[in-house]
């Protein structure tokens, strides 16, 4: 059983999220509902939830702030939110879990999913502080990104990120210190999250970072030289393109 706190300030919001919890997600007991900060900090220490659903905006501060404050954190965040480009983005490169309003049960059913498995894990603290070092920062392009594989969670810093290959249903990332790392999730979900910083997809199987772009060869269809040595193909249909690219950096 998932014991849980619903901290958002709209009561039609936190009434709709209850009804689908009771409805769809038998594993949950609500224990509290907070409409704030305040009301939100004391629900945690009274009720030590496993898990909080978190609203981001609220009359009287982030839910982000709550987190801050909150010290040592010890159960998993869903965040439930309106549509916000930037609060989404800093999540996402956290490996956390968000749903967008009006929530769709299927959706919270798999985000809960998620929490149940992670319950026994302590890895969730780190991803929140992930999440904090990014919001920080106070920059669009959050710098740290959360990456699982089968054993571990890393914490990297998206400038090391050198390149991405494509394996299947996984990534494989190659770093600037020569590290590489498989991660399972597929190079288009990995394309996605890193938009916004500097990498370009060259090729259906590559992801690129264009900081570390020395040059373009053009034998055999073309290639990008990378800083470490390495030389990725470039598609026919993208060779213009990549050109271009090459040629303003």
């Amino acid at each position: 059983m998932l014991r849980a706190v619903i901290i958002e300030d709209e009561k039609n919001s936190r009434d709709a999220l209850a009804e689908l919890l009771s409805r769809y997600c038998r594993q949950v007991e609500v224990l509290a509902e907070a409409d704030g900060l305040n009301s939100g900090r004391a629900a945690i220490r009274r009720y030590h939830p496993d898990i909080i659903f978190l609203d981001i905006l609220m009359p009287d501060g982030s839910g982000f702030k709550l987190l801050e404050e909150t010290g040592d954190i010890d159960f998993d965040v869903i965040f439930v939110t309106a549509f916000d480009q930037y609060a989404i983005q800093a999540i996402r490169y956290s490996a956390l879990d968000y749903l967008l309003k009006p929530v769709i049960p299927e959706e919270l059913v798999a985000a809960v999913e998620k929490a149940e498995k992670k319950k026994l894990s302590k890895e969730k603290n780190r991803n929140i502080q992930v999440l904090l070092e990014n919001i920080r920062s106070g920059i669009e392009k959050p710098r740290k990104i959360v990456l699982s594989t089968a054993d571990k969670i890393h914490v990297v810093e998206v400038d090391h990120i050198l390149r991405c290959e494509s394996d299947n249903y996984y990534t494989k990332f190659f770093f600037t210190d020569g590290k590489t790392l498989l991660v399972s999730r597929t190079l288009k979900e990995n394309e996605t999250l890193l938009s916004g910083h500097d990498f370009i997809r060259p090729h259906k199987s590559h992801l690129v970072n264009t900081k570390y772009i020395k040059g373009y060869l053009k034998h055999d269809g073309g290639f990008i030289q990378m800083s470490d040595g390495s030389q990725i193909p470039v598609s026919r249909r993208k060779r213009e393109q990549i050109i271009e690219i090459i040629s303003h950096l």
